[in-house]
């Protein structure tokens, strides 16, 4: 007999829509095809999820098809400020021609994200979540008034649960944040279904451990899954 393990509902509405009912871009698609690896590297280098980096990286840019992306290579659409020395583009955003950073390669975009928010004294409360806190990161970012959109945090987090962006954050955990489990210990396949996430229970599991393996509490587990006490 086959036994299921519910670990978590992912019911989200934005601007009067079903997330799971809207379809995929396909430009979507292969920027994140594209930059899926960068975004990993750097999360296990700087501690930003993969997800929220794809995620502010296809919406600054339209997936690398606005003016910014196109002309300067500037992916995150962040601007001049005072102590950026490198080469510059003026384009119209809040104001008109307001002074943006230009790079070389889109990968040096990426890198200066990186540094911007590492950087940045705003942001270092980000960095007390946990790296697969992406709902937390994209109301933080919000919060701390890295775009003057209001619907900015939505808007993040919206991509990343259209195109599964967190299943990227699992995989730039560094050693650090990996937790301990038995030895000969194989990770569950995780499934989908009708905006349920579930694994298919072994002969041996327990809630200890696979709350471990995913960052879900027991308690948690036993009430998504109507475990008794």
């Amino acid at each position: 007999k086959r036994l299921t393990l519910f670990l978590l509902f992912a019911i989200s509405v934005f601007w009067g829509g079903d997330v799971s009912a809207q379809s995929r871009n396909r430009l979507y698609m292969q920027y994140i095809d594209t930059y899926k690896d960068l975004a990993i590297r750097h999360q296990k280098k700087y501690k930003i999820p993969a997800s929220i980096t794809l995620a502010q990286g296809l919406l600054e840019s339209g997936a690398g098809r606005g003016t910014l992306a196109r002309k300067s290579n500037n992916h995150f659409g962040i601007k001049c400020h005072n102590k950026w020395t490198g080469a510059r583009v003026y384009h119209d955003d809040d104001a008109k021609g307001e002074c943006f950073r230009k790079y070389k390669h889109p990968e040096d975009s990426y890198e200066d994200h990186s540094l911007f928010l590492t950087r940045n004294m705003r942001y270092a409360q980000l960095f007390e979540l946990k790296s697969t806190d992406y709902k937390g990161w994209a109301r933080g970012l919000q919060r701390c008034g890295y775009a003057t959109d209001k619907a900015y945090a939505s808007k993040l987090i919206q991509i990343i649960e259209l195109y599964d962006l967190y299943q990227y954050d699992r995989k730039g955990r560094s050693s650090q944040e990996i937790p301990e489990l038995p030895v000969g210990y194989k990770p569950h396949q995780v499934y989908s279904s009708s905006g349920l996430y579930y694994i298919e229970v072994r002969v041996g599991d327990n809630l200890k451990n696979i709350g471990k393996e995913f960052g879900i509490s027991v308690k948690k587990l036993c009430s998504y899954n109507e475990i008794p006490k």
